[in-house]
């Protein structure tokens, strides 16, 4: 569980002398502003991001800082060299967090740190609950009068001694974050949670020296193992979504080999190359900046821009951006950017600023502790004072039905709401082939009211068939297959899948750009445009095609199509049924994409975008008030997902795609869309119920408990009973039946 908003870090100010300077960490950005890049620590919600970016840019001088929670890092850009960049981490440590110049690598040892700690916890308070539970049943066997007092008592030190110390231990995360909270006058949902576990132990403690017959040691652990599996598995899928610029990083080259002033070639880092720096890129090297083609002509992959699986033919005065693959032959690039103006460095920034926005997203869990907190510690305190003054009761009996009030409002029922549900829907959609990597994304899946997809990969399978099988002889299609074994085109491929194990013809080049030539039999053979291979044909038709000629003979056209995913025009028509819309937004020719909309049934649909374009789409559905579901594969789609409302990628998906995603489905099928999004409504359902019986519960439960009906061992079984009740209530997700 996140903490509600407005919790602070539980960090100490640093002192003045540990505060880092970071000049030397800042740069100047091609218009001029100076800016720096700081990783945060201690920051865990969308209370800390508005606390830590308000705080900053109150600061005079600086423009802008964003924080993205899921990478902990922290962007600032400023105006004037007199700004002091000292100013910005000394803010940061007056705010109660530490910063230190990002570095991805600490970024995520210092998560993992985390994810282990609260591992630890899990485990102990998992330990502590099995072995008290056991003592526990055997007390509440015996309460009729079969047990003696002596065993009861020696049953409920036992238990002490258990409970005492994995508390301790495995209470720490939520004890220092309710420290770090009262200590700045805030009270967050971490600050009941320690009450109710710190005064369940103390009146168990003090039932116990006295020989009382009740004690509570179980309910404490109880509460601490339930919530402890909530934080774990939140920090667990929040932790993937630091995978998506990394992922998109591990494609920008970090050497380039550069020309210099007397034509020879040195080695330098990407970070070195200036615009107009002349970049040799041989075939396999990716391009380390933006720049324009001066010498030579490739086959360039420029998936990473299109989307299309097919490589692009670059020549002279054609634009390459960053990260984009060359294939066949030796090109020389002017550089027209620096590394960090250059394509994947925008990718990198639009994909932080979507998770950022999704990272300030409050979950309903969040929206309910809001409330929750202020009113249950007003009724405990309320009961303490009201039966010392009006009840004229003892201090004893005074606190006793306080903390019958606080445990039976204990907020397990609360906590477990939504976590609850969210582990169950998880595990139900990973049976179907769903992993879902967050538990708010279910949250956002099901707000949803419009699906944005991709084409190539996203609603086809993004592999190209040979389509007019029929039409081309055996001996043809063999004798096509010999050339095209010695390219990588997706075309080229196809023939060769279509055609099966075979020799290579003879003499054969691959021609970049064109296609492939050999020798077949003794004539000259071609596979390639039909231009080059001398055939006539319409150059404006939407179907992708090769031309093979042998010698003299008349050339032979080979049809090929993308395969639309199983399911896909029914996976729309039932979106649309449920009133949800859905949208084509593709990288590739009007064309084929019109082909491919009307296969998949979709009326709107929109080509030959940019991921810069695909974004301005989205923020212009967003601006109308729709909540869009992101569905693309690509490379370029990375910032697309990461700025939808929810998102999704196949399994084939680039891996800065996957990472970027809500949710990855496997299968060749788009119907678990359907399925991901229906499940996600039903979950939604289900909290709702749950937060609807924990407010029953407590409207029935406090009165009693503040008028002393209640004692503490009738308050802490009513506590479990209401968790238990919650919990099966989310076991109803299990079943396959949709509600949607």
């Amino acid at each position: 569980m996140d903490q509600a908003p407005g919790c602070p870090s539980g960090l100490e100010p640093a002192a003045d002398a540990g505060v880092i300077d970071p000049a030397p960490f800042a740069r100047r950005t091609k218009d001029g502003a100076r800016a720096l890049e700081l990783s945060v620590y201690g920051a865990k919600c969308g209370g800390c991001i508005s606390k830590i970016e308000g705080g900053l840019n109150a600061l005079p001088g600086v423009e802008n800082a964003r924080l993205n929670l899921s990478t902990g890092k922290l962007a600032v850009s400023w105006r004037g060299d007199a700004f002091p960049p000292r100013a910005i981490t000394q803010k940061i440590s007056d705010l109660g967090y530490r910063a230190a110049p990002f570095d991805p690598a600490a970024a995520v040892q210092e998560n993992d740190a985390e994810g282990k700690f609260l591992l630890r916890c899990l485990a102990v308070a998992g330990f502590a609950m099995a072995n008290i539970m056991l003592l526990s049943v055997a007390v509440w066997a015996g309460a009729g009068g079969e047990m003696g007092d002596a065993t009861r008592l020696m049953m409920h030190w036992i238990s002490g001694m258990i409970a005492i110390p994995a508390a301790m231990f495995a209470g720490r995360p939520f004890f220092r974050s309710a420290w770090g909270a009262l200590k700045k006058g805030q009270a967050n949902m971490d600050v009941p949670i320690s009450l109710a576990v710190i005064l369940s132990l103390g009146i168990s403690i003090y039932e116990t020296l006295n020989h009382g017959q009740d004690a509570y040691f179980d309910a404490a652990v109880m509460l601490l193992f339930f919530l402890l599996i909530g934080r774990f598995l939140d920090h667990r899928l929040r932790a993937r979504a630091r995978e998506a610029a990394q992922s998109l990083l591990a494609l920008q080259a970090t050497t380039a080999s550069r020309f210099k002033p007397d034509g020879t070639l040195e080695a330098v880092s990407a970070r070195d190359i200036n615009p107009e720096d002349r970049i040799l890129l041989s075939p396999g090297d990716r391009a380390p900046v933006n720049g324009v083609v001066e010498e030579g002509a490739s086959d360039v992959d420029v998936s990473l821009v299109t989307g299309e699986s097919a490589p692009a033919h670059m020549k002279t005065g054609d634009t390459l951006y960053s990260g984009v693959l060359n294939m066949s032959s030796r090109l020389i690039m002017r550089a027209t950017a620096s590394a960090e103006d250059s394509l994947i460095a925008d990718l990198t920034r639009l994909i932080e600023a979507g998770e950022q926005g999704k990272s300030k997203y409050v979950r309903l869990a969040d929206r309910a502790a809001a409330l929750y907190v202020p009113v249950v510690h007003t009724l405990a305190l309320a009961t303490f004072v009201g039966w010392l003054v009006i009840g004229d009761a003892s201090l004893r009996v005074a606190a006793m039905n306080a903390i019958a009030v606080l445990i039976i409002t204990c907020p397990c029922a609360l906590g477990l709401a939504a976590p609850a549900v969210q582990v169950v829907a998880t595990g139900r959609l990973f049976k179907e082939g769903v992993l879902v990597k967050s538990g708010d994304a279910l949250e956002r899946l099901a707000e949803v009211d419009a699906f944005v997809f991709d084409k190539t990969g996203t609603l086809t399978l993004g592999r190209m068939r040979l389509s007019n099988r029929d039409e081309i002889s055996d001996e043809t299609l063999m004798q096509a297959a010999s050339l095209a074994r010695a390219s990588r085109h997706p075309l080229a491929r196809a023939v060769v899948m279509a055609a099966g194990a075979g020799k290579l013809a003879e003499d054969v080049h691959d021609m970049p750009g064109y296609g492939v030539e050999g020798v077949i039999k003794g004539e000259k053979a071609r596979f390639g445009r039909a231009d080059w291979v001398g055939a006539q044909t319409d150059a404006d038709n939407a179907i992708s095609d090769a031309w093979f000629k042998l010698g003299d003979h008349a050339p032979v056209r080979f049809l090929f199509e993308d395969s639309l995913r199983a399911e896909a025009a029914e996976t729309i028509r039932a979106l649309d049924q449920r009133g949800v819309a859905s949208e084509m937004l593709t990288g590739d020719r009007k064309a084929p994409a019109a082909r491919i909309a009307e296969a998949a049934g979709l009326s709107a649909w929109r080509s030959e975008l940019t991921p810069t374009d695909k974004i301005a789409r989205l923020k212009e559905l967003s601006d109308k008030g729709v909540k869009t579901a992101m569905v693309g594969d690509g490379l370029n789609d990375a910032p697309a997902l990461a700025a939808a409302h929810a998102s999704l990628s196949p399994g084939t998906a680039a891996d800065a795609s996957q990472a970027a995603a809500d949710f990855v489905f496997q299968g060749d099928s788009l119907a678990p869309v359907l399925t991901a999004f229906d499940v996600a409504k039903q979950a939604r359902r289900r909290v709702l119920e749950n937060f609807g019986f924990a407010a029953l519960y407590n409207a029935c439960a406090i009165p009693l408990a503040v008028f002393g009906f209640v004692t503490p061992l009738i308050a802490a079984i009513a506590m479990s009973g209401s968790s238990v009740i919650v919990t099966l209530n989310a076991l109803r997700m299990k079943t396959k039946k949709t509600d949607a």
